[in-house]
């Protein structure tokens, strides 16, 4: 199977630094239009026209600055602040009768842009540091405080904030998503490694240990040892490790998840679909009947290989728990969307939950080698077992994969 790491970037405040970058053009063509139709003329246009265009040109010339933020460094946020500063400051200069009106300031709702870069890059302290700056200007360029001033800082103040306080619960959302994201990705990834081991080595070391304990003498010891060994090694598979979750330097770039992803249909495979009798016909014999349709079951080479897998790991737990003796059929049916394999038994039949048991133990015969394959197929395994009855196992796997959208019973 074919197995490529995939990072992937998780941002979920990214469409606040684009609403930001909107919001600093019209809140910039709100200032100009502002100064150009107040009914009033400047007492020094001339402060007001240069002040104006210099923000015109600051704010285009930063647009990338702010649509992100890793573009959006701490140098940089500081100037665009003492931007907004300097033309709240700049406002009595060029309108004598300012500080005894209650009309805006040249940068207007430019300055809001400001603080809010600020509760985007570092939360809501850094919000609430460039929001009291902004209070203190305007507190300055009005002489005392008004109501108006009052109302206009306060504002600013808790939208800034309140903002900040927001992305900073966004971004661990954010991380614990990620970790989420790389936990199911490491267990899928493990259960695969799981299956395969279990279809082979633990499947060695246990016909040792039972074919060790009858001939008796050395071979018993040979067996226990490679009881063991079975032992340890089902624990380690079940265990497994979960690789730790990658942020980045800046915790406002967002998390990087790693993940393996694993594509079945890689392996070998060609364009063409499989026809899923040719992989199963070789497990009929004396002791298993096998039935199939008359015409080809065309499956996508990963599934098919997969269900073939699966109905291996079946006959493997018949021969196991039912006895060499015991009788298995096989029978394939090719329906419109799915495709559903039914494997049984005349054996015992499994007690009461023997399965959860099992599970418990490591044994990983159902859990992995059949649910778990089916459950990456979009497919279901169900089982059913009666006591003195015999096992059935069905599988039914869709023809176009869902993925995990499948459920296992």
């Amino acid at each position: 199977m074919a197995r490529r790491e995939r990072v992937v970037r998780m941002s979920v405040e990214q469409p606040l630094w684009r609403a930001l970058t909107a919001y600093r053009v019209l809140a910039l063509i709100y200032a100009v239009l502002l100064a150009g139709f107040r009914g009033k003329p400047y007492d020094r246009p001339g402060v007001a026209l240069a002040f104006l265009a210099f923000l015109a040109l600051w704010t285009l010339a930063t647009l990338p600055r702010v649509a992100n933020a890793a573009n959006c460094t701490k140098r940089f946020l500081g100037a665009d602040l003492a931007i907004a500063l300097t033309g709240i400051l700049l406002t009595p200069l060029a309108d004598f009768s300012a500080r005894h009106t209650d009309g805006t300031t040249l940068p207007s709702i430019w300055t809001a842009g400001a603080v809010l870069a600020f509760a985007l890059k570092g939360g809501w302290r850094w919000a609430a540091v460039a929001s009291t700056l902004v209070a203190a200007a305007n507190i300055i360029e009005r002489g005392e405080p008004s109501r108006d001033t009052f109302h206009n800082v306060l504002l600013v103040w808790v939208a800034s904030i309140a903002i900040g306080y927001v992305v900073e619960v966004a971004r661990a959302s954010e991380r614990t998503l990620a970790r989420a994201l790389e936990i199911e990705a490491a267990t899928r990834e493990r259960e695969r490694l799981a299956r395969d081991i279990h279809d082979s080595v633990l499947q060695v070391l246990a016909m040792v240990q039972r074919r060790g304990n009858a001939l008796g003498g050395e071979a018993a010891e040979l067996g226990r040892m490679a009881g063991e060994q079975e032992v340890a090694l089902r624990t380690l598979v079940s265990s497994g490790l979960v690789p730790t979750t990658r942020v980045s330097e800046d915790s406002a770039e967002g998390a990087v998840v790693r993940t393996v992803d694993v594509d079945p249909d890689d392996e070998g495979a060609g364009p063409s679909d499989r026809d899923l009798r040719t992989l199963l016909a070789p497990h009929a014999g004396s002791r298993v009947s096998f039935a199939e349709p008359g015409a080809p079951v065309l499956l996508a080479p990963g599934a098919a290989r997969e269900l073939a897998a699966a109905v291996s790991a079946a006959l493997d737990n018949v021969r196991v728990h039912a006895g060499p003796d015991a009788q298995a059929w096989i029978l394939v049916e090719d329906e419109p969307h799915e495709v559903i394999v039914t494997v049984r038994d005349d054996g015992p039949g499994i007690p009461e939950g023997r399965l959860d048991q099992a599970e418990g133990e490591g044994r990983l015969g159902v859990a992995l080698s059949i649910r778990g394959r089916l459950r990456d197929l979009g497919g279901t395994a169900e089982l059913i077992s009666v006591p003195g009855q015999g096992t059935e196992v069905e599988l039914k796997v869709p023809k176009v994969s869902r993925g995990k959208a499948g459920s296992v019973r």
